[in-house]
């Protein structure tokens, strides 16, 4: 069974702070929300105040007139409410929606800063469920709650003052249990958010099954392992632990809520008891309009009091997605870019390459370094192969030469330029890498080929096909290079993907060319056809090629070879070939079973 999401670790509490910045760039619309909301509080208030004239003036007095203009007040302040009410939910939901797009943005942003090293510790169901499920469950507290909270809070501030205005008496005895249902609330919160930080934390499990059991490849692996009933049991048993949290989240502290209605449908009774019991003692006369009015003020008052304790503990549970999100926010990112970075004209590049002292680690969970002192040059327009036994650190080399990842020594420049001083742009512009596992878009093949050049036209987008050698099968497909690649490029052959990535690098044409061992997982009649387009490819070029098989690579200008991070041999092949070392070693290796050569 797979192992579940470690459950995380405690976090300092959520600065509140923290969470107004986020409405800070839309400050102007707020105003105008706040305004709004006020003014809809005042309107509310006038309703009682009519009501109280009609019942102790209009009616006794028989004046009509005066009825009539109460009667009409009262009709207006309910329709120019209801017209401010839908203007103040517009405004907020832009509000909301507008922080829920910077909030996502900002995410996606960040994560696109990482170095490699994030993402293979991190599952991409997770990420996913951080952006869609985390943010997507925040939607309502950034859209509605937030202005309702404040709607609710100024109409029971309003509605206390007018109650205070009719009778302190019975706004004081109204005021007395206010404090119970507020502890009451923060009770139930701190309960819910509990809960909700476990059902995100299952909901993300959830989307890292669906992700990794449902594409192409866990699929095909699933069900020729024959694991797929345990694979639905695991789901299944998932689901069920989200639909409990779910519940449990809904039920939470129900029962003290509705105790909290209970109280506050008997306090308009109350209120009659005190009024009745004041007027039999003489101690002070409340008329029946005074009367109506303020019980008309309590109910009015019953359900933002109530809507205020709900929404107190909403507030509360979303602290929980708050602060996964903000948990990768605050993930520092390991590859800095600079402030200032070197301008450099791509055209005039010579592409010579130098790993200067270069040391790298990945972590403290893999002891030792992955490279360790590494010096090597490759002059302009040479192809340098790197060997070695696997784990020795070719592909890491690679990475670094991509600036994948950052040297925890040393540096590699280009033109003796530091890849760590150069733009993310520019080192585009200047490295292309094509990898083992090529991947491709779930889009046309034309799109995924104008990925490295959205400006290239048809016929350039042809030309690259044809120096890749795959212009022919794609001009024989129905739809041609509007055809659908499908998941992962799943719709073409291993060698195929190969050849549509070298297209793609084509397009991008850069001056260094890193090849992480980009015929490894072909047979051999498709490796000849791909590796003669890599030779045309590197033509020219200033070329990293990491080698798994040595047939490969003996026309290289240069071979390393790599044994536990370092550089034991560097020469030619006939050089390495003669001095009978480890290359020779490796070489022998190969002769002896040439269809099974060893993974260097």
């Amino acid at each position: 069974m797979r192992a579940r999401s470690p459950k995380p670790k405690p976090h300092d509490p959520v600065d509140l702070r923290r969470i107004v910045r986020l409405f800070r760039p839309h400050r102007g619309r707020i105003a105008i929300v706040a305004g709004l909301i006020g003014l809809s509080a005042l309107l509310g208030l006038a309703q009682p105040f009519l009501l109280r004239e009609i019942i102790d003036v209009a009616l006794p007095n028989d004046d009509t007139a005066l009825l009539t203009y109460l009667v009409l007040g009262m009709v207006g302040a309910a329709m120019l409410g209801s017209v401010i009410d839908v203007w103040q939910s517009w405004q907020s939901n832009v509000v909301g929606q507008n922080v829920m797009h910077g909030l996502r943005a900002s995410v996606y942003d960040h994560l696109q800063k990482m170095s490699l090293a994030f993402f293979t510790k991190t599952r991409g169901g997770e990420v996913q469920s951080r952006i869609a499920n985390d943010i997507g469950a925040m939607q309502g507290v950034v859209t509605s709650t937030v202005t309702s909270l404040v709607g609710a809070l100024t109409t029971v501030i309003a509605t206390l003052v007018a109650m205070i205005a009719l009778d302190w008496r019975l706004a004081l005895a109204t005021l007395a249990v206010v404090p119970f249902f507020v502890w009451l609330s923060r009770t139930v919160g701190d309960q819910r958010r509990r809960i909700t930080a476990e059902r995100q934390r299952r909901m993300a499990d959830m989307s890292a099954m669906v992700e990794e059991n449902l594409s192409i490849g866990g699929i095909v692996l699933g069900r020729t392992m024959g694991r797929g009933t345990d694979l639905r049991g695991e789901f299944s048993q998932t689901s069920a632990d989200v639909a409990d949290l779910e519940v449990r989240a809904a039920m939470a502290g129900r029962w003290r809520m509705a105790s909290v209605q209970l109280a506050f449908a008997a306090l308009p009774a109350l209120v009659y008891w005190i009024a009745g019991y004041a007027n039999a003692r003489g101690s002070g006369f409340i008329t029946i309009g005074t009367l109506v009015a303020f019980t008309t003020l309590q109910t009015r008052l019953l359900m933002p009091m109530i809507t205020l304790l709900r929404l107190g503990i909403q507030l509360q549970s979303s602290l929980a997605l708050f602060t996964r999100v903000f948990e990768y926010l605050d993930t520092p990112v390991d590859l800095i870019e600079p402030k200032d970075p070197v301008a450099v004209d791509a055209s005039s590049v010579r592409g010579e390459m130098r790993f200067e002292g270069l040391t790298f680690a990945y972590d403290e969970a893999r002891s030792g370094d992955a490279l360790k002192g590494i010096d090597l040059t490759v002059p302009s327009g040479t192809t340098l192969a790197v060997v070695g036994a696997t784990g020795s650190g070719k592909t890491t080399l690679g990475y670094l030469a991509a600036r994948l990842y950052d040297p925890t020594g040393g540096r590699v420049t280009i033109d003796g330029h530091d890849l760590r001083d150069l733009s993310p742009e520019t080192r585009a512009q200047l490295v292309g890498v094509v990898s083992q596992e090529t991947h491709l878009l779930h889009a046309t093949v034309a799109e995924n080929l104008r990925f490295a050049r959205p400006d290239a036209t048809d016929e350039e987008l042809r030309a690259a096909a044809r120096a890749a050698q795959i212009d022919d099968l794609l001009s024989s497909l129905p739809d041609g290079y509007d055809t659908v690649v499908g998941e992962r490029g799943y719709r073409f052959s291993g060698g195929e993907r190969q050849r549509l990535a070298i297209a793609r690098i084509v397009l991008r044409d850069p001056p260094v060319l890193i090849l992480d061992e980009a015929t490894s997982a072909l047979d051999t009649k498709t490796e000849l056809a791909v590796q003669e387009a890599l030779d045309a490819l590197s033509a020219g070029r200033t070329t990293i090629a990491i080698a798994h098989r040595l047939s490969t690579i003996a026309g290289a200008d240069q071979i390393a070879v790599l044994d536990h991070g370092e550089v034991v041999e560097l020469g030619t092949h006939d050089e390495l070939a003669a001095a009978g070392g480890a290359y020779a070693a490796l070489l022998a290796a190969s002769r002896r079973e040439p269809e099974a050569e060893p993974a260097l």
